[in-house]
């Protein structure tokens, strides 16, 4: 496999470093109604990110879009872009709207069939709305890094669905690392490209899904629910990295440490998910404020602001992980059943295995051997249930950390997919 030598900038380095804050978006009245988009896709920019009050269209149909001119995080490449809002369903079978970004570069596809599409999910961004990644893109923020994989897919030829995930319209809060809601908005991002008018994109086309950390595993959870959610699409291949396949693994990682800012991201997304369960009363005065603190920052500032935190410097008894794991909801589920669900690789077999998750198409997972982040026993364990799935994946290491593993895998990731493409043969290495 190659390695890029090509190092991220100062300013990406820094997202591991000092963090900046980031206002609040102010909330916008909620439309009425669902609506097809205008021709032109002339909406409002504020129309993106207003939710309806109800969404009544079937997931992937588009809601709303807007033609945008530029995208400066992905630089220089030739393309057209929109932001849209499109219709999903969240991880307890609700209807909702999703934002997101769909790209397509402007030179002519000259491969065989229709373009290819590659649906993009994000690594963590932050968990308010103004840290969504279509308004990274679109340059209205700076702290968001994968602009390259997108300038990558965009020279390939491929055009790219880049969802922000749930949760980022005006007075939401992100549902930080829920795998059916991060799946269900990369599948339904998917969906919606073609019907952007003047994408030029087929319902036909191939589509390869990719995303990194969080985003690693929302498009291992979209590749786990595209047979039983989505089974129209035609779906080649999915490349994963960096991925927190168990949560509790990832959890006991980050307390206390200099990334535990991802940790109070993520009680604050399961507690988003799941109002009927304990939390706010969990909390002591400090608790409740970090609460409200991580609902205003994006990802510098939120490592930042809770570098060494830990749970029982938060709850009103101190509690500890496993105490808060094993605390019971009135349905009687603990805290750590439900974070259980959002484990990877679990009921997961080859296309016609009856497993309750199956995949039909090759895998491609990869980590950094110095990640710092995520522990290698849990993105290996992931790996190992794959093989043991008897689902085709190759697995691939690079010599980076958490951050610098996501520069050096662009370019064998796009020759993947580009092989998937194709229809190459992918034996796997498990």
């Amino acid at each position: 496999m190659s390695h890029r030598s090509k190092k991220p900038s100062l300013r990406r380095v820094a997202l591991l470093g000092v963090g900046a804050l980031f206002a609040t978006a102010l909330a916008v009245p909620a439309a009425t109604a669902d609506a097809a988009p205008a021709a032109d896709c002339a909406a409002a920019d504020a129309a993106i990110y207003r939710p309806p009050a109800s969404v009544t269209a079937a997931p992937g149909t588009v809601l709303a879009c807007r033609r945008v001119d530029a995208l400066p995080l992905v630089g220089d490449v030739p393309l057209t872009a929109w932001k849209v809002q499109y219709a999903s369903t969240d991880g307890r079978g609700k209807a909702v709207a999703v934002s997101g970004t769909v790209v397509v570069p402007r030179a002519a596809w000259t491969g065989p069939g229709e373009r290819p599409l590659v649906a993009f999910a994000p690594g963590t961004l932050g968990i308010g709305p103004q840290c969504a990644f279509s308004k990274q893109l679109a340059g209205e923020y700076q702290d968001a890094y994968e602009g390259g994989n997108i300038a990558a897919l965009l020279r390939a030829g491929y055009a790219v669905a880049a969802t922000d995930g749930a949760g980022y319209l005006d007075g939401q809060v992100h549902p930080y690392v829920s795998g059916a809601d991060a799946g269900h908005a990369l599948l339904d991002i998917a969906r919606a490209a073609p019907g952007v008018p003047g994408s030029g994109l087929s319902a036909a086309a191939r589509v390869g899904l990719w995303g990194y950390s969080e985003g690693g595993a929302g498009s291992l959870w979209a590749a786990q629910l595209a047979r039983s959610y989505a089974p129209g699409l035609s779906v080649v291949g999915v490349a994963s990295g960096g991925v927190p396949g168990d949560l509790k693994v990832v959890a006991k990682s980050l307390n206390g440490g200099a990334f535990a800012g991802f940790l109070l991201d993520a009680v604050i997304g399961m507690a988003t998910t799941h109002p009927e369960m304990p939390f706010d009363e969990l909390l002591d005065e400090e608790g409740r404020t970090a609460v409200r603190d991580a609902k205003m920052l994006c990802l510098v500032g939120t490592l930042a602001r809770f570098a060494g935190g830990r749970t029982e410097n938060y709850t009103r008894d101190g509690l500890t992980l496993d105490q808060i794991f094993a605390v019971r909801g009135p349905d009687g589920r603990t805290w750590g059943q439900i974070v259980d669900k959002n484990k990877l690789g679990t009921g997961v077999g080859p296309a016609g295995s009856g497993a309750r998750h199956e995949i039909g198409f090759p895998v491609l997972q990869y980590r950094g051997l110095l990640d710092e982040v995520i522990p290698a026993e849990t993105e290996e364990a992931t790996r190992q249930a794959y093989c043991a799935a008897r689902i085709p994946t190759q697995w691939n290491t690079y010599p980076g950390d958490h951050l610098l593993a996501d520069f050096q895998a662009v370019d064998d990731v796009v020759k993947w997919l580009g092989d998937r493409f194709a229809g190459r043969p992918m034996p796997g290495n498990c």
